[in-house]
């Protein structure tokens, strides 16, 4: 189980009596909780920073643009586009806000757990940098680099890459992918996983029709190519 003693949380959100039932539940458990209700006052607690109005969708851009802290992010019942732009931007993972406390708690574990693995940078033969013709993938200094130049990519779309650079040539279920860098259960409709992998052959440059990289496996997963060679389906 993770520890969690003095692990710092911070929520925002508009919603005051959320904040509290969610406050009031973490904190017996160890956590230290701060909450804010707007966009700037959340952003100057998580940076330092103060900055004009702005939404939640924006709040993350920004914070995205100085630090890879992980966020989960709680959205309104049925709204997916939001899920969708909220993961492109780079949430690590989502909640919708009619979530129980026992999945608030196994989420918030999961994606703490993953941070605190990346900063541990594993044993020595799981940090050992993978490469695949031009891409290299460095667990040890959590480094992306595609033919010299680095890549930023978030701490989810890291261990997804690193996933897929681990096992090129073989494909990774939308399942496998879930249960490795999200740590839950695959969920029917759940696109979390697409959305993602866009993220990241857009940062690669990778072209889904004609992939050098990341084939998809319709029906199935993906798939990182040896050398850039793309398979037959």
């Amino acid at each position: 189980m993770t520890n969690v003693i003095g692990t710092k949380l911070l929520l925002v959100d508009d919603d005051l009596k959320l904040c509290r039932l969610v406050r009031g539940y973490l904190e017996p458990m160890g956590y230290t909780v701060s909450t804010a209700h707007n966009g700037p006052d959340g952003l100057s607690m998580a940076l330092d920073v103060m900055l004009p109005g702005f939404d939640g969708f924006e709040v993350l851009k920004r914070l995205r643009a100085k630090s890879d802290v992980p966020v989960l992010m709680l959205t309104g019942l049925g709204e997916e586009s939001d899920r969708i732009v909220g993961l492109e931007i780079g949430a690590d993972d989502y909640l919708p806000k009619t979530f129980s406390t026992r999945e608030l708690l196994a989420r918030l574990r999961a994606v703490i757990r993953r941070s605190r693995f990346t900063a541990a940078r594993g044993n020595e033969q799981e940090s050992s940098a993978v490469v695949v013709g031009e891409l290299r993938v460095d667990p040890e200094s959590h480094e992306v680099r595609l033919a010299g130049a680095i890549l930023s990519l978030t701490a989810v779309e890291f261990d997804l890459l690193l996933s897929l650079a681990r096992a090129a040539g073989r494909v990774k279920t939308r399942e496998r992918l879930l249960l490795e860098v999200a740590e839950r259960d695959f969920e029917a409709f759940d696109r979390s996983i697409d959305v993602h992998i866009s993220s990241i052959r857009k940062k690669l440059g990778d072209d889904p029709r004609t992939p050098r990289l990341i084939q998809t496996i319709r029906g199935v997963g993906y798939m990182m190519l040896k050398a850039g060679v793309a398979a037959e389906l």
